[in-house]
């Protein structure tokens, strides 16, 4: 241990995979501020913690079985030319889940009724949205990890990216969740997200590998342009109110 403390190659190495596991962490936070959007903002709270929660556990618990985890990798089952190991079983499950999981999300916000209905409240529709996390949090996990150990051989280095990566995402959560509550627009910009990391996912799990620095961008662009949005409609609502202030002034 004090060999990795005083060592920069470990440092070098824990700095590139904490960074590399947060940016990985941006669909898990993205997928949570979606999912909870649809009950009471406590339950929201609630579900985040558990979530992310669950989400460190099943990546530290999948650092402790390395070797069963390197075995997701070789081919269980072929279909004609194409082999699928576990790890592609389970990309593809979960990539299907989110584009479907998305899709419904995008339904639902287009063909809403004028008047905007409450969240779901109970511990039956919390107890869905919990499970949605815990599949998509293994999901996620499972990629996650196998990066992880394709960049670092210490199983301390791993265990502390993947620490830290988490705090920051419960740290960015909660105001993420925040703002795409409040949103609108966002919020369907975030579930286009969903549906292109979903397609992603499926592709990995078919061996076409689409490289996440082209999605990272096209995130990073259109979040850009949202805000400048976001940033506009706010100041024109701004002008509108001072205008009204204005003209609803008394004369002298």
């Amino acid at each position: 241990m004090m060999e990795l403390l005083t060592s920069p190659e470990a440092w070098a190495a824990l700095l590139t995979l904490t960074a590399l596991e947060i940016v990985l962490g941006i669909d898990n936070v993205i997928f949570l501020s979606v999912i909870v959007a649809r009950i009471p903002p406590r339950q929201a709270k609630r579900a985040r913690q558990i979530g992310l929660t669950l989400a460190l556990v099943f990546r530290i618990a999948l650092l402790s079985v390395l070797v069963w985890l390197i075995g997701l990798t070789e081919d269980v089952i072929r279909i004609g030319e194409y082999g699928f190991s576990w790890r592609d079983i389970i990309l593809i499950a979960g990539g299907l889940f989110l584009i479907a999981k998305a899709t419904h999300e995008i339904h639902a916000e287009v063909d809403a009724d004028d008047d905007e209905p409450a969240p779901s409240t109970g511990r039956t529709a919390f107890m869905l949205v919990l499970a949605q996390i815990v599949v998509i949090d293994l999901v996620f996990s499972i990629d996650s990890i196998i990066t992880a150990i394709g960049m670092a051989s210490d199983l301390p280095i791993m265990i502390a990216a993947v620490i830290i990566a988490v705090v920051v995402m419960y740290l960015s959560s909660g105001p993420v969740s925040r703002f795409v509550t409040n949103h609108p627009t966002t919020k369907m910009l975030a579930l286009a997200f969903l549906v292109m990391i979903g397609v992603a996912l499926v592709a990995d799990g078919f061996k076409f590998h689409i490289p996440r620095a082209y999605i990272y961008f096209a995130i990073a662009f259109s979040v850009s342009v949202e805000f400048f949005n976001v940033l506009a409609s706010r100041n024109r609502k701004r002008a509108r109110q001072r205008q009204q202030q204005t003209s609803t002034a008394p004369s002298e």
